[in-house]
């Protein structure tokens, strides 16, 4: 056989290096994502077929109630939620403390009627962290607008011993869009398409403070000025209304007078009666407690721990407090009863997650998420807390500059998934403006579309748990949630019960969501992290307190 010629080394050289040179110059391409399909099948089948969730969901809102951050029945849920997860075989299932905050209060018996012109009962529910009556009062009804601070010197000198209605009345119309919301194929691509951000926030941290020195200050002129109690308009209608606060949470501060919140109709009824020059009386009986014997409020935290990357995190939760009006079954047993589900089904199909899932329920988030924001100050990092008093009583990871001390487990810490937005199934995500995540979310949602779960968006979305740790650069995560009724009739009113929960929607989500902490517990590298402005860090100071 003839032999062929010798190669031209040098012309294969250059060929080569022709061809070799872009893929050189160009970052290597990242790996493709891997689905555990089978792991998602096991928990498909455990999750719909041997469903725990609304056993979870009524424990919270039917067997124990109300949870007010501080209150016997947020102590309550947070031993169940410890006990229920270690029963679960969920390993390390302890309460970890922060504080001192936000003082116990609970609500025990309210009654009020008209006794003048007519006899009637009426619809009405103490604010949290009001006083009570001391006993039944009676007392004519005055109408004097306090809705700002220039409202309270016009009424100096006028209220004693009457009880007094806050506002006008509204006009209530026919309700012009239906209860029940879900997305559709439109509206999910509309959440997709990502809008410029405003200039400024609707909700400002300087409107917060504005707030609140207001309710400092409404406490403090009736304090001084002691009408009975006081009653707002409530918002809604068909006798569904929102309570939330009062008199101060915070220990020493004023707390007020008695004040209520009643149900539009009823309200209306008074007012237009007022109105006519009519004089009204009202009977009104309402019985409060303050606890202050433990000033610490807790998280609950339990988790499944990791093999090879055991020393590494994925996070999981949502807020177990509530407010008081209802028994907080959208807002937020539901979230609490999926995460708690999630958990569940990993165990019970015998995960071995190679980094540690940990589960953590907040409380004090209703307050501003106080619970979740110390976790990460006393885990993953905090910034200065200001010396100047008024500076620090507004002090938030969300709202305050500084420079950020990452603590040792900031680097473990891969993901947080939280679900806070009622009842409503799982729809895709929020990206948080995380543009690395959005192709490893939507590659995670590919196994989960017939169940409805179909969009990232690169949107932010705020006002709940995982704030407290993207404001740390850490990646924090709220799922796209249908609205179902959460705007229009559950959202901290006295309608927020258990029949407001949809089984199916709930089961669902615990799927997704023990599926996504599954993916970002097996998967090679963390989460993608946004870039943080450059920071001064600074040293590792000594963690908070932990009750076991």
């Amino acid at each position: 056989m003839r032999r062929s010629a010798p190669p031209n080394r040098p012309l294969v050289r250059a060929v080569l290096l022709l061809f070799l040179l872009p893929a050189l110059a160009s970052p290597p391409l990242p790996a493709e994502e891997r689905i555990d399909y089978d792991m998602v099948t096991r928990i498909r089948q455990e999750g719909f077929r041997s469903s725990h969730v609304m056993e979870t969901a009524s424990a919270l809102t039917d067997g124990i109630g109300a949870r007010l951050t501080g209150s016997p029945n947020m102590r309550k849920a947070n031993d169940w939620t410890r006990d229920r997860l270690a029963r679960w075989g969920l390993a390390n299932s302890h309460l970890e403390s922060w504080g001192p905050i936000v003082r116990g209060w609970s609500s025990e018996s309210v009654s009020v009627r008209m006794t003048s012109p007519d006899v009637a009962p009426l619809l009405a529910l103490p604010k949290a962290w009001s006083p009570g009556t001391n006993g039944p009062v009676r007392g004519r009804v005055v109408l004097a607008k306090m809705t700002e601070k220039e409202d309270l010197e016009k009424q100096r000198g006028k209220l004693k011993g009457l009880i007094v209605l806050t506002d006008d009345l509204r006009e209530v119309k026919p309700q012009d869009k239906p209860a029940l919301e879900r997305y559709d194929d439109k509206s999910l691509e509309q959440l997709w398409e990502y809008p410029p951000p405003p200039l400024h926030t609707p909700f400002s941290p300087e409107e917060f403070r504005r707030r609140r020195e207001f309710r400092r200050a409404l406490n403090t002129f009736l304090e001084e000025e002691k009408p009975l109690a006081v009653i707002d308009p409530g918002a809604l209608d068909g006798g569904t209304f929102r309570v939330q606060q009062g008199g101060s949470y915070k220990k020493g501060e004023p707390i007020g007078v008695p004040a209520l919140v009643m149900a539009i109709e009823h309200y209306g009824r008074i007012a237009r009666l007022l109105e006519q020059k009519r004089e009204v009386e009202l009977e009104i009986d309402v019985k409060t407690s303050f606890h202050d014997d433990d000033p610490m409020s807790y998280n609950t935290v339990a988790e499944i721990p990791g093999t090879d990357r055991n020393g590494e995190l994925v996070m999981l939760g949502g807020h177990l407090d509530s407010w008081h009006a209802g028994t907080g079954a959208t807002d937020n047993a539901a979230g609490c009863a999926v995460a708690m589900e999630a958990m569940r089904i990993l165990e019970a199909v015998d995960a071995r997650p190679r980094r540690t899932i940990r589960i953590a329920l907040w409380s004090g988030e209703e307050q501003g998420l106080y619970g979740s924001e110390a976790y990460v100050m006393q885990h993953f990092a905090s910034r200065p807390i200001p010396t100047d008093p008024k500076e620090r009583e507004n002090f938030s990871l969300r709202r305050s500059t500084g420079p950020l001390t990452r603590k040792p487990d900031y680097a473990k810490l891969s993901a947080y998934f939280n679900l806070d937005n009622g009842t409503g199934k799982i729809r895709g995500i929020y990206a948080q403006e995380n543009a690395a995540v959005v192709p490893i979310f939507q590659k995670w949602l590919e196994p989960l579309k017939d169940l409805g779960a179909t969009t990232v968006t690169m949107r932010n979305t705020r006002g709940t748990d995982h704030e407290s740790f993207d404001a740390v650069g850490l990646p924090g995560f709220q799922f796209i949630q249908d609205e179902v009724e959460y705007e229009t009739r559950t959202h901290h009113t006295n309608q927020d019960v258990y029949e407001r929960l949809q089984r199916d929607d709930l089961m669902q989500a615990s799927v997704v969501m023990a599926a996504f902490v599954w993916q970002a517990a097996m998967r090679d590298e963390r989460i993608p992290r946004k870039p943080l402005p450059k920071e001064e860090t600074r040293p590792v100071p000594t963690p908070g307190p932990t009750r076991k």
